[in-house]
């Protein structure tokens, strides 16, 4: 009994602190900037993407879900990693929901962090891939399609919650704990909802983002070709002076 109260209190603070790391913050302050002084401030993948590009965007979705996915990997096999007990269960949620906690409110931030949608979604990626893969996919193309990213996160939060609370309903331990983590997801993004109501809420053009870095490859490519040809002039150059 003991020994399973301290394993469950060793992945509530292994999965909190694992979540008090900012991949935002980290990957600005190698940039020598900092993500919270633009856009909405939100050291989050969408800031991330809207401020410093597409693929500064991905990176720190990609580590911010890493940050759901290792404590609820962690939790799962802790408590049998068993796909049949649902103890194996409350084991992954106890360690996701810690990492979200700790994403959104990092104690080595002054309590100040991310949203927690894509450490979330590193925990559903564990929980059910199948369906977080395929309402993952919807919710970029409507991202895509649309531009807001809040109503995607909202949209495959949602979804995620409805099939794994369907899934565990006579489960009352993970019950709770999604209610827990849905309702966090909308207490984190009441900023948003207040923004969409009146019309001033920000956007991501995927397009944009595509398009301005295929220029940049473009860029790169005739800056490329310049210096090629320049190089080739100066080479007959000093061939006719030989000559």
């Amino acid at each position: 009994m003991i020994l399973t109260i301290l394993n469950y209190v060793a992945l509530i603070l292994c999965g909190y602190f694992l979540g008090n790391i900012s991949s935002a913050k980290l990957i600005s302050r190698i940039k020598h900037d900092d993500i919270t002084k633009h856009g909405s401030g939100n050291p989050g993948s969408m800031n991330m993407l809207r401020t410093f590009g597409f693929k500064y965007g991905i990176l720190t979705l990609l580590f911010d879900a890493l940050k759901g996915t290792i404590p609820a990997l962690l939790g799962f096999f802790m408590f049998g990693g068993d796909a049949s007990n649902e103890l194996s269960f409350i084991g992954l949620y106890i360690g996701g929901a810690s990492a979200v906690v700790g994403h959104c409110f990092p104690v080595f931030y002054k309590f100040k962090g991310g949203k927690g949608v894509a450490t979330m979604l590193g925990m559903f990626a564990v929980a059910e891939p199948y369906w977080a893969i395929i309402v993952f996919v919807v919710c970029f193309l409507y991202l895509v399609i649309f531009d807001y990213g809040a109503l995607a996160s909202f949209l495959f939060i949602t979804s995620l919650t409805v099939i794994e609370g369907y899934k565990f309903h006579d489960n009352i331990v993970i019950t709770i704990l999604l209610f827990c983590l849905y309702f966090l997801m909308w207490f984190m993004h009441r900023g948003n909802i207040t923004r969409l109501l009146v019309g001033k809420e920000n956007k991501v053009n995927f397009i944009d983002k595509l398009k301005k870095i295929g220029a940049k490859k473009e860029e790169k490519l005739s800056l490329k070709q310049r210096k090629q040809i320049k190089k080739e002039n100066t080479k007959k150059e000093k061939e006719r002076e030989i000559g």
